[in-house]
This record gives C-alpha cells, sequence and structure tokens, in this order.
C-alpha cells in the first residue's frame, strides 16, 4: 500500500503555488521578456534593470505595510488578496508600451507580490512547526518559484518572438491567465488553512535587528547579487549566440533547479541554526554566476543554470528556517517581514546598477563578475552569524 504522505506536505505544495505566481510568474518571467521588449521599445540596459528595480521598489512597500495587515487579518485572505492583484497586473501589462505606465505596472505588482509571497511563508513555516520534516516543508514552499519560472520559460517565448509591432504583449496575458489558474487551484487547496492573528508582542521583535545583523547584511548582499543575473541572464546568453532553443532549456533547467532544492537543502537549513546555511547558498551562487562569463559553452551554460536554480530560492528558506530556529512563534511574522525589507532593499539596487555597469565598457559580463564579488561578500559575512540562544 502507497504510504499516506507526511503532514503538511500536500498543503505545502498547495501553498507552492503562491510562490509559483509572486516570483516565478510576476518577477523572474521578466527576463525572457526583456530582450524582445528592449528591441522593440529601445531602452538602454539602464532603463531594463530600471524595471525591475521598481518592481523591487513594490516589493519593498509591501513588505513594509505587511506587519500591520497581518496583524489585523488572516494570512490566507492577505495571501489570497496579493495573488489576485498580481495576476490581474500582470495581464494589465500587455495594454501598456509606455515607461511610464510599465513602471507603474512593475511597481504596483512588486506591492502584490510581496503580500502573497510573505504571507505564504508564514503559513509555510507555521505547517513546518508541527512536520517531522520543517526543512523540507519550507523548501517545498519556496521550491514552488521554479514551478512559475517554468511555466513562464515554456509560455513566453513562443509569443514573445511573434512578428509584429508590440508582439511581447502577448506573453503578459498569457502570463496573467496562468497567474489566474494558480490562484484558483491555491484559493481551492488551501480551503480551511488558516493563521492565527500574532499577538501584540510580535510587533515588538521587529525592532531588534542587531541580533541578527550579520544575517541581515548577509542576505542584502544576496539581494544585491542574484537579481543582476535573474534580470540579464537570458539577455547575455543571447548577446553570446546561443541558439533560442537552447535558452528556452536553459531556464526550464533552472526553474527544475528550484523545484529540487526542496530536497538537496532540507537536511541543512534544518541542521543548522546561525549563519552557515546562507553562507554557503551565497559562495555557492558566487560560482554560478561567474560560470557563463568564464566560459560561453552551452555545458557551462547549463551548469550555471542548473546551480543557481538549485541554490538562491534556499538562499530565502534559510532566513525562514533562521526566524524559525531563533525567534518565538509569536514573533515570526516581524522576523519575516524584516528579512523580506531587507531583501527588496537589496534588489531596488542590484537591477540598476548591473544595468548601468553594462551600458559601459565590459558590458553584462563585467556586470555579472560585480554581483559575484557581491555574493562571495555576503557569504563571508553570513558566516559571522552565530545562533541567538
Amino acid at each position: 500500500m502507497k504510504a499516506a504522505p507526511a503532514p503538511g506536505i500536500g498543503t505545502a505544495l498547495a501553498l507552492a503555488l503562491a510562490a509559483a505566481v509572486s516570483l516565478g510568474l510576476a518577477r523572474f518571467s521578466y527576463a525572457l521578456l526583456l530582450p524582445p521588449m528592449r528591441a522593440d521599445l529601445g531602452w538602454s540596459y539602464f532603463t531594463a534593470g530600471a524595471m525591475n528595480t521598481v518592481n523591487a521598489a513594490g516589493y519593498l512597500a509591501g513588505a513594509l505595510l505587511l506587519p500591520p495587515l497581518l496583524a489585523r487579518h488572516d494570512a490566507r485572505r492577505v495571501l489570497l488578496a496579493g495573488s489576485v492583484g498580481a495576476a490581474a497586473l500582470l495581464a494589465a501589462h500587455g495594454a501598456a508600451t509606455g515607461e511610464l505606465p510599465l513602471f507603474l505596472l512593475r511597481f504596483t505588482t512588486g506591492v502584490a507580490s510581496a503580500a502573497t509571497f510573505v504571507a505564504g511563508g508564514l503559513l509555510a513555516a507555521r505547517l513546518a512547526q508541527s512536520a517531522p520534516h520543517p526543512g523540507l516543508v519550507l523548501g517545498l514552499y519556496y521550491g514552488g518559484t521554479g514551478l512559475g519560472i517554468v511555466a513562464s520559460a515554456l509560455a513566453v517565448p513562443p509569443l514573445a518572438a511573434r512578428s509584429g509591432l508590440h508582439a511581447w504583449q502577448g506573453a503578459w496575458w498569457a502570463l496573467g491567465a496562468l497567474a489566474a489558474l494558480c490562484t484558483a487551484a491555491l484559493a481551492a487547496a488551501t480551503r480551511g488553512l488558516a493563521s492565527p492573528k500574532p499577538p501584540a508582542a510580535a510587533a515588538r521583535e521587529a525592532v531588534r535587528w542587531r541580533r541578527f545583523g550579520f544575517m541581515l547584511a548577509g542576505y542584502l548582499m544576496f539581494g544585491l547579487g542574484y537579481i543582476g543575473y535573474m534580470t540579464f541572464v537570458v539577455t547575455l546568453l543571447r548577446e553570446q549566440g546561443l541558439a533560442e532553443p537552447l535558452i528556452v532549456a536553459f531556464y526550464v533547467v533552472l526553474g527544475l533547479g528550484v523545484v529540487a532544492s526542496s530536497w538537496l537543502w532540507a537536511g541543512l537549513l534544518q541542521r543548522y541554526r546561525g549563519g552557515q546555511p546562507l553562507a554557503l547558498l551565497n559562495g555557492l551562487l558566487a560560482v554560478a554566476t561567474l560560470l557563463p562569463v568564464l566560459l560561453a559553452h552551452p555545458v557551462a551554460v547549463f551548469a550555471s543554470g542548473a546551480l543557481f536554480g538549485g541554490v538562491f530560492l534556499s538562499v530565502v528558506a534559510s532566513t525562514t528556517a533562521f526566524v524559525r530556529h531563533n525567534l518565538p512563534a509569536s514573533a515570526w511574522p516581524a522576523g519575516i517581514s524584516a528579512f523580506t525589507i531587507v531583501f527588496a532593499a537589496g534588489q531596488i539596487v542590484g537591477p540598476s546598477v548591473v544595468g548601468w555597469i553594462a551600458d559601459g565598457p565590459g558590458g553584462l559580463a563585467r556586470g555579472f563578475v560585480c554581483s559575484a564579488a557581491v555574493l562571495a561578500l555576503g557569504a563571508a559575512i553570513a558566516l559571522r552569524q552565530r545562533p541567538l540562544g
């Protein structure tokens, strides 16, 4: 007889759709749309990067709004409201061609994504509390981002590559439809799942950031470093002459790596209570970021995608695991929000800086080297973080 899944695993798989919408579809699909939009609309690398900078600014705004919101409303309700908003806003991208409307849409999509992702992370942390394999539950939730990346890789390129003025708009409509389907499935599968409102004491924990300062600083470096890769890697591969089918396959491999990361790092997240997981994962990301710059061969490119995909969302999971290990349950919303704010702050700066560097001598390759250096610095900083005790 087939064994029943462990308690919490099925619900974590359903919650993974929230990560698929908020990051996989709403943010990382942009890397696939950037080349045709840049060519059609005449953007510089700086403008192309600024689109993701604005998206990250919206994510930060959403993260700042979340603590009081989660203190008043059930986390599942916040999650679903954000997911519905993200689906509608993604579809609205298909009706815009001007820079200002697109900037506004990227910003508001970031706000909706933060509501979905942070509320889903809180629910996943509560599930992990009673699950036999807490690290796996968290990994499954964050690994759901890979589902959105794979769906984007399969849906966007055929639509974005059509001939004609603004042909890329149909890809945004498809992303909105995919997000709506995920939201409907998420609502049905999590019916009955609720998160009690945290007590007022939780809000007071947010001011004790000095206790995990090295962890926050290492995570800030992650936000600064990883987003350049996820914004510009498809553009870099096109500039290196990689064939379009191989680029699609590369992005699928990256997404599958995110899904696989649920199992790859579950033990690591459960075993360590300090900054060791963040340090190791940041270091691996630095290597993955350098690979396509040092070696343009398809083998190196696919190795980079598999390694990057298998690591980068586990960095996010490592911060939730750190919060769960070191703070009381009442303080989890404040702790997760603190890391989300730092993460968003890094992402605001990262894309525009890499775009600015890419517009100068050395191009995108130089921007990727800078991103790798920032990730390596984040690894060194995180290694100094000790458990809170």
